[in-house]
């Protein structure tokens, strides 16, 4: 690990000048630190400073009628023993106990996890299916941007200069479902993981799936399939057979691109059945 200055901010505006006198390039976000440890470690970034959010108070998990803003610094444990996000929010819960051991989510962050956008995260998946958006404040002020906007590759996303990533918003509560594939589940990354969800405010399902180069995303044609309300045998059946074939899948030392597509068909099929089986599906 090469040396560098860790700078810990006790308020917005000291983190924001901190990361504004840093220069270009010159300095990272510490959130959790659960990937940046290990990237300082093997080299594969070397920032002068390292500026740790943990000072700020965005350690917060706050409901307003059926939406949920989540602080961006929260653990996911915090998240994981949350009676109403397992009930309200069912697939979030469930993306978040698919992330490592309990003792990395004690440090780990949705915050962090959608900053780094790995084509493999557990969580952004979910994030994509329930429209969540970003809080984000900065030097020219604050703005709000879909999680899907916000992303662009792996490690690219729509942060400008100088801007952090405040807090995740929820706009409503939904019936919704997380499934994955992985070889040995509490050590590996996911092969392949579909998210599903169904918005009581439009009556339309949501589908995304992870494991994707260059990022998960979002697959509106088999959710358009599943229509309006609880979908028949059929429409899951073509659902399923359009996720298969319309992710961009490709094969890698983690799996091959034909067990990709099998597992995503076999996933969505499961992923209904189980928000149809959830107390709060409407109808």
């Amino acid at each position: 690990m090469a040396p560098f200055e860790l700078v810990v901010p006790s308020s917005v505006e000291e983190a924001m000048a901190a990361l504004r006198t840093a220069g270009p390039g010159e300095a990272s976000v510490l959130a959790g630190g659960t990937d940046l440890l290990n990237d300082l470690d093997d080299h594969r970034t070397n920032p002068r400073r390292v500026i740790s959010l943990r000072r700020l108070p965005w350690r917060t998990l706050d409901w307003t009628g059926n939406q949920l803003t989540v602080g961006s610094t929260l653990p996911l444990r915090a998240l994981e023993q949350d009676p109403e996000v397992a009930q309200r929010f069912p697939g979030l819960a469930q993306a978040v106990q698919a992330v490592g051991s309990v003792a990395l989510r004690h440090r780990a962050t949705l915050g962090g996890n959608v900053v780094r956008s790995a084509p493999a995260s557990d969580l952004i998946p979910v994030l994509l299916s329930l429209d969540a958006e970003l809080d984000l404040v900065g030097p020219r002020g604050d703005r709000r941007v879909l999680v899907d906007r916000f992303l662009r590759s792996s490690r690219q996303v729509d942060l400008a200069p100088g801007e952090l990533v405040r807090s995740i918003r929820f706009p409503e509560a939904r019936p919704s479902a997380y499934f994955w594939q992985r070889v040995r589940p509490a050590n590996d990354i996911s092969q392949v993981a579909v998210a599903l969800a169904f918005s009581p405010a439009d009556h339309a399902w949501r589908v995304a799936v992870g494991g994707v180069p260059p990022r998960p995303l979002l697959l509106p044609e088999p959710a358009r399939v599943l229509g309006t309300g609880a979908p028949g045998p059929e429409a899951v059946r073509r659902a399923a057979r359009l996720a298969g074939e319309q992710a961009p899948f490709v094969t890698d030392r983690r799996a091959s691109e034909e067990y990709r597509r099998r597992a995503v068909s076999a996933l969505l099929v499961r992923a209904v059945d189980s928000v149809l089986q959830a107390p709060e599906f409407p109808g």
